[in-house]
C-alpha cells in the first residue's frame, strides 16, 4: 500500500496547525469559575496534574499557591500591573515588570531559574508559574519561618519580599493586610472544596504517583 500523497499530507498539516492554535488559545483562557477549585481543575485537567507535581516536589498544599495566584493574576497568563498615567491621560509606564500567572518580577524569576535550573521556564506558563510560587513559599518558610499552610503571612512575604516582611512594611499598608486576609479566606475555601472532589479528580488524572 502506498503512502499518503504530498497533497494529502499538506492538507492534514493545514488542518492540524489551526486546530493546535485554537486548543492552545482555549487552554490559556482563565477558568470559567474561579470561585471553586474543583471546577477549575475539572475544566483545566492539565493544571491539576501540574498542581499534583508541585505538591509532591515542594510538599506544599495545592490550595495555598492557587489562592495566591488568583489574587495576583486571576489566572491570566499575560497579566501585568496596570498602566500608570501622568495628568490622567499620558502613559508613563507600569509600576513594575511583574508578568504572568504569578506576577513574578524579572529579578526574582531569574533567581528562581538559577536555583532550580529551570532554564526553559516561562512566566506565562501555568506549570512554571505554579512551581515558581512553590519555590517562593518554600524559601519563605526557611527565611522567615512562615508555615507553608499560612496563606496570610505567605502572601505578605510574596508581596513585600522577605526583607520587607522582616521589617514589617505591611504594617503601614492596611489595604495589603485586607488583601492578605482575602487570600487566606480563599485558601481555606479552596481547601474545603478540594477535599470534596479530590478522589474524583485523582481518578480522572493522568498523574501517576
Amino acid at each position: 500500500m502506498g503512502g499518503l500523497s504530498s497533497i494529502t499530507k499538506n492538507f492534514i498539516i493545514l488542518l492540524i496547525i489551526p486546530l493546535s492554535i485554537v486548543l492552545i488559545a482555549c487552554d490559556r483562557k482563565p477558568p470559567q469559575n474561579h470561585l471553586n477549585i474543583c471546577d477549575i481543575f475539572r475544566e483545566k485537567t492539565a493544571w491539576h496534574d501540574d498542581a499534583l507535581a508541585m505538591q509532591k516536589k515542594w510538599k506544599i498544599p495545592i490550595y495555598v499557591p492557587m489562592a495566591m495566584m488568583f489574587q495576583e493574576s486571576s489566572y491570566r497568563f499575560d497579566a501585568k500591573p496596570p498602566m500608570q498615567y501622568w495628568l490622567g491621560f499620558v502613559p508613563k509606564g507600569r509600576s513594575s515588570n511583574a508578568y504572568g500567572f504569578a506576577q513574578a518580577k524579572v529579578a526574582t524569576w531569574l533567581d528562581y531559574v538559577k536555583e532550580t535550573d529551570n532554564n526553559w521556564s516561562s512566566r506565562d506558563d501555568f506549570s512554571d508559574a505554579l512551581d515558581f510560587m512553590a519555590w517562593y513559599i518554600h524559601k519563605t518558610e526557611k527565611i522567615n519561618h512562615i508555615d507553608k499552610t499560612d496563606a496570610y503571612n505567605q502572601y505578605l512575604n510574596y508581596h513585600e519580599g522577605w526583607g520587607g516582611f522582616k521589617n514589617k512594611s505591611y504594617q503601614k499598608k492596611p489595604w495589603l493586610k485586607k488583601v492578605a486576609k482575602k487570600v487566606s479566606q480563599r485558601s481555606n475555601k479552596y481547601q474545603q472544596q478540594y477535599k470534596s472532589c479530590y478522589q474524583e479528580l485523582i481518578d480522572d488524572s493522568l498523574w501517576f504517583f
